[in-house]
């Protein structure tokens, strides 16, 4: 496929802002006349550019929101939401990094403004969660054929590393709930709300997360205790069968690809003395070693924080050393029980060959379904394919639990 652009981040973050567009998330023109704009690798001109797009639509949301034009005014809101999005995920690599918060809070603003212009409307929610809440989003199944039925499915829609919840939105649940299926987004520790606005970090025990949620699904009246299922994208292909294994009244899983162990897709790009120093716990050498690489890099730099601070890392061998914990071992996959779907999409990117290991290695009734650039499925969680993906997952969730 004809790439937009040399950088590979530039380029991914683009067919995901495209693939938004089928479930009305964003416009293929003003995401086409947005990277018009952008010099390929530089930070600043990706987030100017994205700033502008998301103000021009956000202005037009409120215009027609105002003139009482619900439709156009919810899918600016959409849209805008998605652009602000964009660039809020290379602000810390701009000449003001503090504006990532405040942008992701944009982002937040305007999905909040289509939730409730949706019908039924999108509901928030809090989920009890140890001395605190989280931030969950419920979106009610739309009941076009009026079967009256009074407890749904559930499926619960847990994000990466640095997704969205409108991400969650675009990925599974405006094809669930047109579907029949109630579906519940949330913010876990390190995600979303929970890292802007709690603090929280990444954990790898993410059990201790989802036991918590399925305890206030269950506390609804309208979720059937015995239909609800978990899927999850990019890094949740390790948490969902971590929590699976630990949680039991989940139905039926899927990992959007399947990942065994996080910690692959820093390490694999390490020179060997550093990975020596890692493995040997020498923090000094590590950390000096990786602080030549950032000099000379700005784009390691901004990786290293980036993906750094939902760890709350505070040197890059903090980050290294704490994603090693994110591996699922042979104990942790035998107590997994329910039926599970894993996705294995043509060029994955960042965790290659993990779908199939992790396939190999459950006993619990179980699929792999693969996604080809042929098809234009490829690339990690298949983001310019969100039709075909919907039919899959969705089509298999369907069948698996009635």
């Amino acid at each position: 496929m004809t790439a937009f652009f040399k950088d590979e981040g530039f380029q991914f973050a683009t067919e995901i802002a495209l693939g938004a567009s089928y479930h009305r998330c964003a416009d293929v023109g003003e995401v086409l006349a947005t990277i018009d704009g952008v010099k390929d690798g530089d930070f600043d001109s990706w987030c100017d550019a994205w700033i502008e797009t998301a103000e021009r639509v956000e202005a037009a949301a409120a215009e027609a929101e105002a003139a009482g034009h619900r439709i156009s005014a919810r899918e600016a809101w959409q849209r805008a939401s998605t652009y602000f999005d964009k660039a809020a995920f290379y602000m810390l690599g701009t000449r003001d990094p503090d504006r990532w918060t405040p942008i992701w809070r944009r982002h937040r603003q305007c999905f909040e403004r289509a939730a409730a212009l949706h019908d039924p409307p999108f509901e928030r929610v809090e989920i009890p969660y140890e001395d605190t809440a989280l931030e969950g989003w419920f979106f009610p199944a739309r009941d076009e054929g009026g079967d009256g039925e009074q407890r749904r499915r559930l499926l619960l829609l847990n994000n990466g590393s640095d997704g969205t919840v409108l991400d969650m939105w675009v990925q599974g649940a405006a094809g669930a709930t047109a579907r029949g299926w109630h579906c519940l987004a949330y913010d876990g520790p390190g995600q979303g709300q929970a890292f802007h606005e709690q603090g929280l970090y990444f954990r790898p025990d993410w059990e201790a997360v989802v036991k918590p949620v399925v305890d206030y699904a269950l506390s609804r009246p309208d979720v059937d205790s015995e239909r609800i299922a978990l899927s999850g994208v990019s890094q949740a292909g390790y948490w969902v069968p971590r929590a699976v294994a630990f949680e039991h009244r989940i139905a039926a899983a899927v990992a959007d690809p399947g990942v065994v162990d996080v910690s692959t897709a820093m390490t694999d790009a390490l020179p060997g003395s550093l990975r020596k120093h890692l493995e040997a716990g020498d923090v000094e050498k590590f950390n000096r070693q990786m602080d030549w690489g950032e000099r000379f890099s700005k784009q390691n730099r901004f990786t290293l924080e980036f993906r750094g601070a939902p760890y709350g890392a505070k040197t890059p061998y903090d980050m290294f050393h704490a994603a090693l914990s994110y591996r699922l071992d042979d104990e942790t996959l035998a107590a997994i029980r329910c039926p599970m779907l894993i996705t294995d999409p043509e060029g994955e990117q960042f965790w290659p060959g993990q779908s199939h290991q992790l396939y190999e290695a459950l006993d619990s009734p179980k699929a792999l379904v693969e996604f080809t650039a042929a098809e234009g499925g490829d690339s990690h969680c298949e983001p310019k394919a969100i039709s075909l993906r919907d039919q899959r997952i969705l089509d298999w969730l369907d069948e698996t639990i009635a």
